[in-house]
């Protein structure tokens, strides 16, 4: 019983940010959670959207273990250029690393860093899915000397800034997102027809609504590069728009990462990004689990 009660959470920064980003104390996440434990965690994600918990020394099974507290695992696989054979860790857990399968350092012309570049834009983990990503837990297992800060954007707070003429404009639509047009942003094509097929564009809704708490929330992402029913030039200038609304300075949360930090994002209601640092010198070995989404955004028929 003292268990459930010592876990607390408290907001990171209350004066900028009182409703976004919870820091979590009280509670050993590599060890099993108690129902109320899983419950509390789960109510902390719907207010806060970003949960942080520190020196949780997770091996693979346990952070495995823990998400699997908040639905079904999605598979690692589908989402990236590596292949089976390349991969350092297990499907179940997602590399978002700067090493290759041998543990070391990738090129700095390897296609595999060229492609994870893409990390470092405004994103929503696994939009580019049919369904879409829950929650993602990454795990700071190593961290470099400098940079590799973890930004998010509270895609509530910015959706209820919009004034009512834009809310009304975008409320119905619908976006396509695909791997291949976020890579493109960076001038990334180098792609196999396997590749493209795989990472064929997948339709969500533009204005999402929280099954639990109600809020709505833009549900942008680099991977979405088209508007339906609108002309692609004009889409992309639009969404491009909306992200710049959605990114200004009083929406984000930058995360300094301390070796065995456990952050825990909402997809649904976040954006977040990766930033720089000496990745041809330094190693910064993240893993993340993600817990998969339940149902398409809207009907997904030609994308299944």
């Amino acid at each position: 019983m003292g268990r459930a009660n010592s876990l607390s959470i408290q907001a990171v920064d209350p004066a900028a940010h009182p409703s976004f980003v919870g820091e979590v104390s009280g509670v050993d996440l590599t060890q099993p959670l108690t129902p109320d434990e899983a419950a509390a965690i789960e109510a902390g994600m719907d207010d806060y959207g970003v949960l942080v918990f520190h020196e949780q020394r997770f091996t693979d099974e346990q952070q495995v273990a823990f998400s699997r507290n908040f639905g079904e695992i999605e598979h690692a696989v589908g989402s990236n250029v590596t292949k089976l054979s390349e991969r350092r860790l297990g499907t179940d857990i997602a590399d978002i690393s700067n090493l290759d399968q041998n543990n070391q350092l990738f090129a700095r012309d390897d296609r595999r860093r060229m492609f994870n570049l893409g990390n470092q834009l405004w994103h929503s983990d696994s939009s580019f899915r049919a369904i879409s990503a829950k929650f993602s837990l990454l795990s700071a297992r190593q961290i470099p000397s400098s940079g590799g800060n973890t930004e998010f954007a509270d895609m509530r707070a910015a959706y209820d800034a919009l004034d009512d003429a834009t809310k009304a404009e975008i409320e119905d639509l619908v976006t396509e997102h695909s791997l291949l047009y976020s890579r493109g942003l960076l001038g990334f094509s180098d792609f196999t027809e396997e590749e493209r097929v795989m990472f064929t564009p997948v339709r969500h809704r533009l204005v999402r609504t929280h099954s639990v708490t109600g809020r709505k929330s833009l549900f942008l992402s680099s991977h979405a590069g088209s508007i339906l029913g609108w002309p692609v030039p004009e889409a992309r200038a639009f969404l491009r728009d909306l992200v710049e609304h959605a990114t200004q300075p009083k929406f984000r949360h930058a995360h300094a990462w301390r070796q065995w930090d456990l952050v825990m994002w909402d997809n649904r209601q976040t954006m977040h990004r990766a930033r720089r640092y000496p990745e041809t010198t330094e190693v910064r070995d993240m893993r993340r689990t993600t817990v998969a989404g339940t149902h398409p955004t809207v009907e997904q028929a030609q994308a299944a």
